[in-house]
């Protein structure tokens, strides 16, 4: 292997794909980069078996080849050397790395090592613009759990119902759906959450359409020059949509930047106790309120007006509340319910496209 490519896109290749590299699988391999000449293009990739991600960079290339180096070591370097021309050179599983200042060899792992996600070759495409594709990844994400003894809520489902693409994320005590449009297909997508952070990293410099093909067991992600491939989990996803209720007792439609600021103090003084906050709501005042007491330090309630129907109160997480808050745009939010033992739900009332649904603490 022989070729000549700009610092710039060996970097800009490197910062997305070697963060997939895993330096504690019992695979030391998977601790390195792929390197490989294609169509004189350098193909650079990294898996942990799970997640596969690939960019291809335009390069000058003399002499075809391919070799694995450790991901970390060839990231940190070529970050680091100066714009301009590098030099690439093959021998003996050495990679020679050479500028006008810079003379170097990382020892290399042969390519044949280096495992790879079976290609999809039967499977549906279909196309998401990226603008939307990462609005909707910003929305939901967070909501999916950690928690790896329960596999099936640690992913992202995307999915067709009623003639809408939806992607929702769940840990149980939250919820979060956003609408991504229309479409005619048919498909239902478990992702790992992890895959779909490595996404959004992906499309947040992507203009233009994304395209997805999967199959029963993987998906793939085209985005510009850039492939990310996941496995997708094997589980049923809990049949959600049934769980967000269609009408409430209680409405309260207020400015989104009053109440998180009211959530945020309210927030202080609940820290003590796992974030609980209990919120009322008063149609005779036309106010919503939060409450907040620790006992060691003291109590807090803020209040912010706006539009209300009915009255009653409900004690929430105050986190779960402000990264609801926070995922949203408009310059309302309604926060609805019907009782202190039923889920909230918080949406913009200008949009019908996001939900957010939060279950109650016990009071």
């Amino acid at each position: 292997m022989k070729l000549q490519v700009t610092q710039e896109n060996l970097n800009k290749a490197l910062a997305t794909v070697a963060r997939v590299a895993n330096t504690r699988n019992a695979l030391p391999i998977l601790a390195n980069v792929l390197l490989k000449t294609t169509n004189n293009q350098l193909s650079i990739a990294a898996t942990n078996l799970d997640i596969s991600i690939t960019e291809y960079c335009g390069a000058k290339v003399a002499e075809e080849g391919s070799i694995t180096v450790p991901a970390r070591l060839m990231q940190d370097f070529i970050n680091n050397l100066p714009h301009g021309v590098i030099q690439l050179r093959l021998e003996d599983n050495k990679l020679h790395i050479s500028t006008d200042q810079y003379n170097s060899v990382i020892n290399g792992v042969v390519a044949d090592d280096f495992p790879t996600m079976p290609a999809i070759t039967e499977g549906q495409s279909w196309q998401i613009p990226a603008a939307q594709l990462k609005k909707g990844l910003q929305q939901v994400i967070f909501a999916a759990s950690n928690d790896q003894s329960r596999p099936v809520l640690t992913g992202v489902l995307l999915h067709v119902a009623n003639g809408q693409v939806y992607m929702a994320a769940t840990d149980s005590h939250r919820l979060a759906e956003k609408s991504l449009g229309e479409s005619n297909d048919t498909y239902s997508l478990l992702i790992p959450a992890t895959a779909m952070q490595d996404l959004l990293r992906i499309v947040s410099d992507q203009d233009g359409d994304i395209m997805i093909t999967s199959d029963d067991q993987q998906v793939l992600f085209q985005a510009g020059d850039v492939e990310l491939v996941a496995r997708l989990i094997d589980a049923q996803y809990p049949d959600y949509r049934r769980l967000i209720p269609q009408e409430f007792a209680v409405t309260a439609t207020v400015k989104r930047t009053d109440l998180i600021n009211v959530t945020k103090v309210s927030s202080l003084f609940a820290r003590e106790s796992a974030g609980s906050i209990t919120i009322n709501v008063d149609e005779a005042n036309q106010s919503l309120s939060i409450r907040s007491v620790a006992s060691q330090l003291g109590e807090n309630t803020s209040s912010a007006n706006g539009d209300v129907a009915g009255t009653g109160a409900i004690t929430l997480n105050s986190r779960y509340l402000l990264d609801a808050l926070q995922a949203m745009n408009g310059e309302q939010a309604s926060f609805c319910f019907n009782g202190k033992l039923e889920a909230a739900l918080i949406k913009d009332p200008a949009a019908a496209d996001y939900a957010h649904i939060i279950m109650p603490l016990k009071s």
